[in-house]
C-alpha cells in the first residue's frame, strides 16, 4: 500500500533529524510542510535543511519561491498531491515533515474548493494593505463576512486578506465555502507527532534561537529589511529584528522576543495538533524503546527501525 508518513510537531521539537533518519530507513524523499521554508532567501530564520541534509535526502518544497511570490495552503495541496502521485510510482513510502498546521491539513484532509482570485483584485488589496495596513481590510471583512471575522486570527494578514479576496471575488461570504469535509486520498496516511516536556521544548527553542543568531540571522534579516512589507517576512525572527533596526528595541530585547514568540507559536501548534486523534505521539529521543512503542510499530510496520 502506498503510504504518506507525516512527521509533525511544534517548532524546535526535533523533526529534522528524525525525518532524515526515517527517509534513509525507507529510501523515501521528504516533502517539507513548512510555509516559510518554501522561500529561498530565508534559510537561517526558517531553520531550513542545511546543504548537507539536502544532499543526504531528496527534499521538495524547500527554497523554491521568491519573496514576493504568492502561495497558499490551497496551492500547496494541489502541488503536493500532484507530486505524491508521481513519487508513489517509484516509492511505496513518502515522508512529509513540518509544522505548518494548515499545510499539513491541506494534504491530509484537503481544503474546500475555493475560487481562483483575479490577479487585478489581488494586487488592489495588496496595495491597500501596503499603504494603509490591515485595519481597512479587517473592517471590510467584518461587514462582508461577520461569521469568519469572529473566527479568524485578525493579526494574520494572509488569512484576513485571502478571506476578503474571496468575498469580493464571489460576492459571497468566505465562510460559505468552508465545508470542512475531508477528501479521500489514494494512499494511506500515517501521522507521527513529536512531543517533549514543555520545559525541555522551551529550552531547545531558546538554544536554537541562539544558534540562529550565531549563524548569521542578524545579517540575513538586515539584508531582507527593505522587503519587510512582504507577507513572507511576517514571521517570527524577522519581525523582531526589524523592530531592532527601526530603533524601537535593543538587540538583546529583540532576541528575547524571538524566543518568547517562538514559544508562543509552539503552544499554538500543540493546541492545533492535539485536536487530531489520528496522530500517534512519540518522544523523538526514545524511538529505540520497542516495548514502549509496540502499538505504534505494529501500526506502521516499522519494527526494523525500533530494533
Amino acid at each position: 500500500m502506498k503510504t504518506l508518513l507525516v512527521l509533525l510537531g511544534p517548532t524546535g521539537v526535533g523533526k529534522t533529524e528524525l525525518s532524515l533518519r526515517l527517509a534513509e530507513q525507507f529510501g523515501a524523499p521528504i516533502l517539507s510542510a513548512d510555509s516559510r521554508q518554501l522561500y529561498k532567501d530565508l534559510p537561517i530564520g526558517t531553520a531550513a535543511p542545511a546543504a548537507a541534509d539536502l544532499q543526504r535526502v531528496r527534499h521538495y518544497f524547500v527554497g523554491t519561491l521568491e519573496l514576493n511570490d504568492y502561495y497558499s495552503a490551497s496551492r500547496f495541496e494541489e502541488d503536493a498531491i500532484a507530486l505524491l502521485t508521481q513519487l508513489h510510482e517509484t516509492h511505496d513510502t513518502v515522508i512529509m515533515s513540518g509544522g505548518s498546521m494548515m499545510y499539513i491539513d491541506a494534504v491530509c484532509k484537503g481544503i474546500d474548493d475555493i475560487p481562483t482570485i483575479d490577479e487585478t483584485l489581488r494586487q488592489d488589496i495588496r496595495s491597500l494593505y501596503e499603504k494603509e495596513g490591515l485595519d481597512p481590510i479587517r473592517s471590510q471583512l467584518k461587514i462582508l463576512d461577520p461569521i469568519f471575522y469572529k473566527q479568524v486570527d485578525l493579526k494574520n494578514p494572509q488569512r484576513v486578506i485571502h478571506a476578503l479576496e474571496i468575498c469580493l471575488m464571489t460576492g459571497k461570504p468566505y465562510s460559505t465555502f468552508r465545508t470542512h469535509q475531508a477528501k479521500e486520498r489514494p494512499f494511506r496516511i500515517l501521522k507521527i507527532g513529536l512531543t517533549r516536556e514543555r520545559e525541555d521544548l522551551y529550552d531547545r527553542i531558546n538554544r536554537r534561537v541562539d544558534r540562529m543568531m550565531e549563524g548569521g540571522l542578524l545579517d540575513e534579516a538586515r539584508r531582507l529589511y527593505p522587503y519587510r512589507h512582504l507577507n513572507a517576512l511576517n514571521t517570527v525572527g524577522y519581525k523582531e529584528l526589524f523592530q531592532y533596526f527601526d530603533g524601537e528595541w535593543n538587540l538583546e530585547f529583540a532576541v528575547e522576543k524571538i524566543k518568547q514568540n517562538s514559544r508562543i507559536y509552539a503552544r499554538k501548534q500543540i493546541t492545533w495538533f492535539k485536536r487530531d486523534k489520528e496522530i500517534v505521539w512519540l518522544h523523538p529521543d526514545k524511538m529505540g524503546n520497542t516495548e514502549q512503542y509496540k502499538t505504534w510499530s505494529e501500526k506502521i510496520q516499522l519494527t526494523a527501525l525500533l530494533k
